[in-house]
């Protein structure tokens, strides 16, 4: 005796060893045995178990599913009773199994009802199933030829430009489109970006980049809104002296300027000058609420999306041959460069100039201190550099002996970039930025001293962080510090400035004690700004790649930095080398540049030889 049965979803036949009320030993034609429950067992027959399968699965090839479907009424039925109507007579072992083949393959015109039953499925419910299945086929013939398309390096006509945006940026990745994408990317071994800018749908790989960033912070476009102008005030104090300010020269938001008054006894007092937008820009107003949106002016190489509109940026800006509202820290320095004395005032101040980075630096450089190259500002920035250097030995910071860094530069124009080094710490920068750290360190004790709430930066044990209480930064070596010197460029700045004109002028603050609002300013804030400066990285790191192609460069010097990691020479690039040696951090070496994707942001290199120190000293001078 043999049975015919069902077991893991599959139907098998064996004969029979041994029965017993609930199972069955059997063994197979392969001559393995097993236990299987009785009721799995479908049918009992006789006859020959070899070919029985293959024969009764060609019969079931045979049999037509619809006109199965069309000979079973609404009760359920089984197996053997539709064999029977549809052979005419009782069916054959082999006929029967392959009726019970046939309806447990098409599960959408029959419904399992239990061992070997089934029932017919509903017209309507059928015919909406066929009407799926046949959609899915032609979405699947359309996936098809979309894929052939893409491999063949052509757009297929309905990837718009709608669809490719989407594609691109905010997939829907259940989307024809994109499982073709995805599809011809995997058959090609290629990121779906590239497959999608082999068939031209990128005109722009710095605009794809851009694009990227845009849709998610800039989503309703870079413009600003119709808007009240801001309130200028006009009836404050004037400063005695007139200021200079020292920028970048593509430095449009002039946030702070200097005065250099001499004294009686040899004291000098500086003044460190504050753009002061908090004095126009009102809490809650609409201006204030783009402020909050955006937080910060966005930098990248050949752009920047400020935060504030230009026709609002350009009455505070400390723009040369005007007048302007500022927040002023003044410093009366003694002969020995010591500070006797602070001051805090709410001012107008008349700017001379608007001194430049690359046409000043050649008349006041490390080079030059010692001389008087006859720059009219050269003795006043010489002074504020003595001071800048004892501020920064009074912060515990000053080290003659730390390794030369660089800061780069990116110019472009018409999609050619020159990156320029500039040493870190050299005397122009020194002087802005101590000075700059003095005022902000100085504000921030200021507000703490008055128990009015700010927002301040901080650093303990190596980690930096942002805080609404006055606590140390280990790195700046000062008791406290509060972002507040680029009110034109960052939100924190112009809420703090808010706070310290409320000190200065003897007002209630705008965020007293207790507000929640300061703490959620800052934790937007220091989530924004991290992003922004990712971008910002990011499109550097572009930039540096399209130098090396634009340069046609295949062999560069760079420095280990750690393990296979190096900066390339002339730019802010690290980059994986391969088959680079164990070699100690600080180790020159060349390497050879195998391959640049601007697109994928990707560099690929290889270790060549050596290189020595004499070698990079040169090329840092160049």
């Amino acid at each position: 005796m043999n049975v015919f049965f069902e077991e893991e979803g599959s139907f098998k036949v064996a004969s029979v060893m041994t029965e017993n009320p609930s199972s069955l030993q059997v063994e197979a034609i392969s001559g393995k045995r097993s236990k299987i429950k009785s009721a799995n067992v479908l049918m009992r027959f006789e006859g020959a178990l070899s070919g029985f399968m293959e024969s009764a699965s060609a019969e079931a090839e045979g049999l037509d599913v619809p006109f199965l479907w069309e000979c079973c009424g609404e009760p359920e039925f089984g197996f053997e009773e539709l064999a029977e109507e549809y052979y005419g007579g009782k069916p054959t072992s082999i006929q029967a199994a392959a009726i019970a083949i046939r309806l447990h393959s098409a599960p959408m015109y029959f419904y399992r009802k239990g061992k070997g039953r089934y029932k017919a499925a509903p017209e309507e419910t059928l015919q909406a199933a066929l009407a799926g299945l046949e959609k899915k086929r032609q979405q699947a013939e359309k996936v098809a030829q979309y894929v052939e398309q893409l491999k063949a390096g052509q757009l297929p006509a309905e990837f718009d430009g709608k669809v490719i945006d989407a594609l691109l940026y905010q997939p829907d990745k259940n989307s024809l489109e994109w499982k073709a994408l995805e599809q011809a990317a995997s058959e090609t071994n290629q990121h779906v970006v590239r497959v999608l800018a082999s068939c031209g749908a990128i005109a722009s790989v710095h605009d794809y980049h851009l694009g990227a960033f845009l849709r998610e912070y800039f989503a309703e476009g870079q413009g600003f809104p119709d808007m009240e102008p801001p309130i200028v005030p006009s009836d404050l104090p004037r400063a005695e002296a007139e200021a200079f300010s020292i920028d970048d020269s593509t430095t449009t938001e002039i946030d702070d300027a200097f005065t250099i008054v001499p004294l009686a006894d040899g004291v000098v007092r500086v003044g460190i000058h504050i753009a002061a937008p908090a004095l126009g820009i009102l809490p809650g107003s609409q201006l204030d609420q783009v402020v909050m949106q955006r937080l910060s002016t966005v930098y990248m190489p050949g752009h920047k999306i400020t935060m504030l509109p230009d026709e609002v940026v350009a009455p505070f800006s400390l723009n040369q041959g005007e007048w302007r509202s500022a927040l002023s820290l003044y410093l009366d320095v003694a002969p020995d460069l010591s500070i006797v004395k602070r001051e805090s005032r709410v001012e107008q101040v008349k700017v001379a100039e608007n001194l430049r980075h690359d046409t000043l630096e050649p008349f006041f450089n490390e080079n030059t201190l010692d001389q008087d190259t006859g720059h009219p500002y050269w003795q006043r920035l010489l002074f504020l550099f003595r001071l800048a250097e004892s501020l920064e030995k009074a912060r515990g910071k000053y080290d003659p002996t730390r390794p030369v860094q660089l800061d780069y530069s990116f110019y472009v124009n018409d999609g050619r970039v020159r990156i320029l080094a500039r040493r870190r710490g050299a005397p122009i920068d020194k002087l802005v930025a101590e000075l700059m750290i003095e005022a902000n360190s100085h504000w921030g004790g200021l507000l703490a001293e008055h128990h009015v709430p700010g927002i301040y930066r901080a650093q303990n044990g190596g980690k930096v962080y942002m805080t609404v209480k006055a606590e140390p930064h280990q790195g700046l070596g000062v008791s406290q510090y509060s972002w507040s010197t680029s009110p034109l460029r960052r939100a924190v700045d112009l809420v703090n400035q808010r706070q310290i004109i409320s000190v200065v002028q003897g007002d209630e603050p705008v965020y007293p004690p207790g507000s929640d609002d300061l703490a959620v300013v800052m934790r937007n804030f220091d989530l924004t700004y991290n992003a922004y400066n990712e971008f910002q990285t990011r499109m550097e790191r572009y930039w540096c790649l399209q130098y090396l192609l634009q340069e046609d460069i295949h062999e560069i010097g760079a420095t280990v930095w750690r393990e296979s990691l190096v900066r390339l020479d002339g730019m802010p690039l690290i980059a994986k080398v391969h088959g680079m040696p164990e070699l100690a951090p600080g180790s020159r070496v060349r390497i050879e540049i195998q391959k640049v994707d601007t697109l994928l942001i990707e560099l690929e290199s290889r270790f060549k030889s050596m290189e020595h120190a004499e070698a990079a000293a040169e090329s840092e001078a160049a």
